[in-house]
């Protein structure tokens, strides 16, 4: 008995101690923090205290990784006091320096003193001034550069036209730009390079001159920025590292091979009293693991980020047969990472994108971070196409169905997940290259995107490149000043070109009808928008383009391109607001299971070339009985209503309804989207509120009826995005009976007409007139356009 009662307090004291002991080197160990110092009057000899600081970041992290090498577990923080660092490799941090969630490793300013880290190399020059006003110096033998900074302001590239901020697209284009009247005035044009957009203004392509041919007329090379190629545009486009074209102040032309730099700067100013720096790493700062070992619980704050260099020339790799491709590099890069934050920092006047987050990531989070005048894209999450199951990479293409991996999902973790880009301000990005976005997602999944404000930007403010595999959150965003410089696009976009979809409709139905279920094979988890504000007045305000799958879209204010649904399954979309604007629905696949229910529209739904109207397309709102009529007469919206354009205050975009209560539809907040950092949301601007019309009349179609089939002009935006087509221009077959000629030849529902007896046809009229002149003839040959390709018809 004694035994007993003396054994078990022996135990609990025992226990007692043990558990102090092991919290209290908990505590010790969460609290233990070896701090790192660097300074710009630090020496990189010296031992990085504070009293005696390093002088370069480069030297910071060796130490670190010589302090992990002796088995340290504690916390480490780089702290940098305050001034410009320019960074000649960039820096790497890898598996072995990482830290834990209880004690990270992280780089920071001190205390919130102003950090740079800039990619450029600062020149030191001896101008002499030449004839009418050009400036001349010798750069170091061997250098090159693609872009230049005077007093940290960038300068112009000697171009043709001359750089205009007020025109768009690129600044200035013309017509003329690589005409053969102007190339003959150049010299030696080797060097120059050729900017211009898709032929669809579906994005932009750069070529770099390697000279001339016989015929005086430049060889190009590059072109493979656009994973949907075509010609260069006829109109928008412009050249630039022409040395005949430095004709406007501030521009510059470097003569390579003589290393001589040529300045024209404004009169009267002596550009040897400017320094001036040239970006020469793509790259600064790398955080660098694998799938066999991943760098974790690594922190970045606090630091700006400038001048790297263009790299539009290495935009190649494509992208799932999305209209992108993509170069995997940035200022800062993130692979193989598990926990590691970037936030607080400043990405600004950069060549190429700010931040890539490649292949394998885990838990990593881009937070609080002003991204501003990029040459590229912002923020890029990205997955190893190896991850993904029967992969395609160019629109045309495809797995046939009985070479197709059935498994859903992915068949590797060689991909971002749970990832999250949250509270940035994203602005004036694409500076360069327009197939770009604020967060681009692809072959990624769960990734969050979560009140930031993007505005200014040549295509979409966010885009998901295809549907693998799903599960992303999108809410509490302000994005507007979208598709700037391109077209048929939207604020938000997505593509859905996965293994299921086929660029035929025809198959697809078919294949759905056999294989309902491969529809999400690769979209597995439901990708959800909800409560952002969207605006875009050169396309839709949300996008879900080809094939786009498995969506719950809910609580979005769209204040003037409204929404569009393009072939695609199981998209449900409510309780969403359209100002000026309603519905568009494009191409639906037979069995979409679609649900367009208790939205507030204000025009009559714009379908094109729809014949299956998904599950549900009933209960919305109208604010016209004649747009609610004109949705009834196609046999949809029986249950459709017509209320009071009334908005609570609609001046500063408060467009809650001023009602009570609306059976099936609830207002939502919508004047707090975007930014809520204090620092950057005093610096972020909104977007222009429209005007509530009060009546929006829906266009009457010009109809013309030739041998069976229902004609008419393409029109608008929406036809030219449904058909594929580069311009507003043809002609659209609406109908075509089963019994007619034009059937029996070959006309179908949905086809184009671009051309009749070998004469272009852009609009009704032209058709009309050529069929009437040659109205006595026996055939008609019709070149139309149909699943994005040129076919010829015969109609006899």
């Amino acid at each position: 008995m004694n035994y007993v009662l003396t054994y078990f307090p022996r135990i609990l004291v025992i226990l007692l101690i043990s558990v102090v002991w092991k919290g209290s080197t908990a505590i010790a160990q969460s609290v233990v923090t070896k701090k790192i110092y660097i300074a710009k009057s630090g020496k990189d000899s010296n031992p990085g205290t504070v009293d005696k600081p390093y002088a370069s970041p480069s030297a910071a992290i060796e130490s670190v990784a010589k302090l992990k090498k002796t088995g340290y577990k504690g916390a480490v923080e780089i702290l940098i006091r305050e001034g410009k660092y320019n960074i000649n490799k960039p820096l790497l941090v890898g598996a072995e320096l990482s830290g834990t969630a209880a004690a990270p490793f992280t780089i920071k300013a001190f205390d919130g003193e102003p950090v740079t880290w800039s990619g450029a190399v600062p020149l030191k020059l001896s101008w002499t001034k030449g004839a009418n006003g050009i400036w001349q110096t010798q750069v170091p033998k061997g250098m090159n550069f693609q872009s230049l900074f005077a007093d940290e302001k960038q300068l112009i590239r000697a171009r043709y036209p001359n750089y205009d901020p007020a025109i768009l697209p690129f600044n200035g284009y013309a017509a003329d730009a690589i005409s053969s009247e102007r190339v003959k005035s150049w010299k030696n044009p080797v060097g120059a390079y050729v900017h211009a957009l898709h032929i669809g203004r579906w994005g932009g392509f750069h070529y770099r001159v390697v000279g001339k041919d016989a015929e005086g007329k430049l060889k190009l090379e590059g072109g493979e920025q656009n994973n949907r190629p075509s010609a260069m545009h006829d109109t928008y486009r412009f050249v630039e590292n022409v040395f005949e074209e430095l004709d406007a102040v501030n521009e510059w032309y470097l003569d390579e091979g003589a290393g001589t730099l040529y300045y024209y700067p404004a009169t009267g100013v002596n550009p040897n009293n400017l320094q001036f720096e040239a970006p020469q790493l793509e790259n600064i700062l790398t955080i660098q693991g694998s799938l066999s070992q991943h760098v974790h619980d690594v922190h970045v704050a606090g630091i700006r980020f400038v001048y790297t260099t263009p790299t539009f020339m290495k935009t190649a790799e494509p992208l799932l047969r999305s209209d992108w491709t993509i170069y995997r590099q940035g200022a800062v890069k993130i692979e193989g990472a598990e926990r590691c934050e970037i936030k607080g920092s400043e990405f600004v006047d950069l060549g190429g994108n700010a931040i890539f987050v490649s292949n394998y990531n885990r838990d990593v989070k881009i937070s609080n971070n002003l991204i501003e005048s990029i040459g590229a894209g912002a923020i890029n999450f990205v997955g190893n196409p190896d991850a993904v199951r029967s992969p395609s990479f160019r629109y045309e293409n495809f797995v046939t169905a009985n070479e197709m991996d059935t498994v859903p999902g992915p068949k590797s973790e060689d991909y971002p997940m749970n990832c999250e880009a949250s509270d940035n301000l994203i602005r004036k990005i694409g500076t360069i290259e327009k197939q770009v976005a604020g967060v681009q997602i692809a072959m990624a999944s769960s990734i969050k995107v979560l009140h930031n404000t993007i505005y200014e930007v040549p295509r979409s403010g966010i885009n998901v490149g295809d549907g693998t595999w799903g599960g992303h959150e999108i809410a509490y965003n302000d994005v507007f000043y979208t598709v700037l410089e391109t077209s048929d696009h939207g604020a938000f976009n997505s593509w859905g070109r996965d293994r299921f979809w086929h660029p035929d409709r025809q198959v697809m139905d078919r294949l759905v009808a056999l294989h309902p279920n491969w529809v999400k094979l690769d979209a597995v988890k439901t990708t959800i928008l909800h409560d952002n504000r969207f605006q875009c007045d050169h396309g839709w305000d949300i996008d879900l383009d080809d094939g786009s799958t498995n969506y719950k879209i809910y609580n979005n204010i769209c204040l003037s391109g409204g929404l569009k649904l393009r072939e695609g399954f199981y998209r449900k979309v409510y309780n969403n607001v359209m100002i000026n604007n309603g519905f568009h629905p494009h191409v639906w696949f037979k069995n979409s299971h679609d649900v367009f229910r208790n939205n507030v529209v204000m025009r009559a739904h714009q379908d094109i070339q729809v014949k299956f109207w998904g599950d549900t397309v009933d209960n919305n709102y109208y604010t016209s009985n004649q747009a609610l009529l004109n949705d009834q007469s196609k046999g949809i919206e029986s249950n459709g209503k017509v209320i009071l354009a009334k908005f609570k205050d609609a001046t500063i975009g408060d467009f809650r309804l001023d009602v009570a209560k609306l059976d099936g539809f609830e207002n939502f907040d919508m004047l707090h989207m975007g930014v809520r950092n204090p620092r950057l949301k005093a610096l972020a601007e909104g977007p222009q509120i429209p005007k509530v019309a009060e009546t929006i009349a829906d266009a009457k179609k010009d109809i013309y009826m030739w041998k069976g089939a229902t004609l008419k002009s393409i029109e608008s935006l929406g036809e030219q995005s449904a058909a594929g087509l580069a311009s507003i221009a043809g002609v659209l077959v609406l109908k075509v009976d089963e019994g007619s000629a034009t059937y029996k030849n070959g006309l179908r529902i949905g086809d184009v007409i671009i051309a009749c007896q070998d004469e272009k046809v852009d609009h009704l009229a032209d058709l009309q007139r050529i069929l009437k002149r040659d109205e006595a003839k026996d055939s008609f040959s019709l070149s139309v356009h149909r699943n994005q390709n040129k076919q010829i018809i015969v109609i006899k």
